[in-house]
């Protein structure tokens, strides 16, 4: 389903469904912009990177997967531990490096993981959750199961050697892997527009002869209804798929990314990098926002009501100080 750049149509996809999705996205913003702040005062030792504005794609691919089927994430990966399941509590406590952390705290927010789960977990090395997926698509095809391997990157990853021997050996064996790409812009503070050679990434990937596409990453239905292609394409034996989500990070590349007057913490106002434009920002934030955009449809429709939608982001707040509270009150690891 394809769709300007700023707008959601619901299509075929069941009502309680998208509401659970509207929910989880309110779940991830929370959580994300609390952590930040959290972040900034000290309570989150090594800092995290918030994917805020982006939780259509996570939310999107995951709702898309089946039982077996694998994951691997970027640094950037709370949104998609969150999204493919992993309790806010216990991810939460791994960013504060508490025992009860998803990982026993040893991990923090750039090695989020539930390995038997099927999720591979975010790390910190450019380009590595396609390499990591690619192993799991391997292992599928040699298993002769009917599940695929989903490896995420940012724009950034796009430049980097293993993401494209990754992808080379997926097209030569035919393996059933989608690299999802989450073209942010900006890969830190740099524009992909000036480092990108060609300008085109589905245009990269369609050299190594994989189907490859582009999707408004704001777009949760659109994103859904890509991956379950990609997904049916891949089991069916049609190989692997590139897919390009085009979204934008409203906060800056890292907790650290800003400018921040210690003064106003306890009032939790936060600084904006300085290599964006604030027209450019406030135009993503204001139009093209993914729960702004899924709430709005779902009211026209008819699906929920306005106070709905406030009762919803008010739980997801309630949900997080829970999370926190879990983790504050949580012991040390001891090893």
């Amino acid at each position: 389903m394809k769709t300007e750049l700023g707008t959601v149509e619901l299509g075929d996809v069941d009502h309680k469904t998208l509401v659970d999705w509207l929910g989880r996205m309110m779940l991830i913003r929370n959580f994300e912009e609390t952590s930040e702040r959290l972040t900034a005062r000290g309570k989150i030792p090594g800092g995290m990177h918030p994917s805020i504005g982006q939780e259509a794609v996570a939310v999107g691919v995951v709702a898309a997967l089946e039982k077996g089927d694998v994951v691997a994430g970027t640094h950037r990966g709370d949104h998609l531990a969150l999204a493919w399941g992993l309790p806010a509590n216990g991810v939460m406590a791994e960013l504060f490096g508490k025992a009860t952390g998803v990982v026993g705290g040893s991990g923090g927010s750039m090695h989020l993981a539930d390995v038997p789960a099927g999720f591979y977990g975010s790390n910190g090395i450019v380009g590595a959750g396609v390499g990591l997926a690619l192993g799991g698509a391997l292992a599928a095809k040699l298993r002769n199961t009917p599940t695929i391997a989903v490896g995420f990157i940012g724009d950034g990853g796009l430049n980097t050697g293993r993401t494209w021997e990754s992808v080379n050996m997926a097209a030569a064996w035919n393996l059933p892997l989608v690299v999802v790409c989450e073209n942010n812009l900006y890969a830190v503070e740099t524009p992909i527009s000036s480092v990108m050679g060609g300008g085109d990434a589905r245009k990269r990937a369609e050299g190594f002869g994989m189907e490859s596409v582009s999707v408004d990453g704001q777009n949760v239905v659109e994103i859904f209804l890509t991956m379950k292609e990609a997904r049916q394409r891949a089991v069916s034996g049609g190989g692997p798929t590139f897919i390009e989500a085009r979204t934008y990070r409203f906060e800056g590349h890292g907790a650290s990314d800003r400018e921040i007057d210690p003064e106003l913490l306890d009032g939790l106002e936060v600084g904006r990098p300085t290599y964006r434009t604030d027209e450019e920002v406030t135009d993503w934030r204001s139009s093209k926002d993914p729960i702004d955009l899924l709430a709005t449809a779902l009211v026209a429709k008819g699906v929920i009501t306005k106070d709905d939608v406030s009762r919803m982001s008010s739980e997801a707040e309630a949900a997080v100080q829970r999370a926190v509270e879990f983790a504050e009150s949580s012991d040390w690891p001891t090893g």
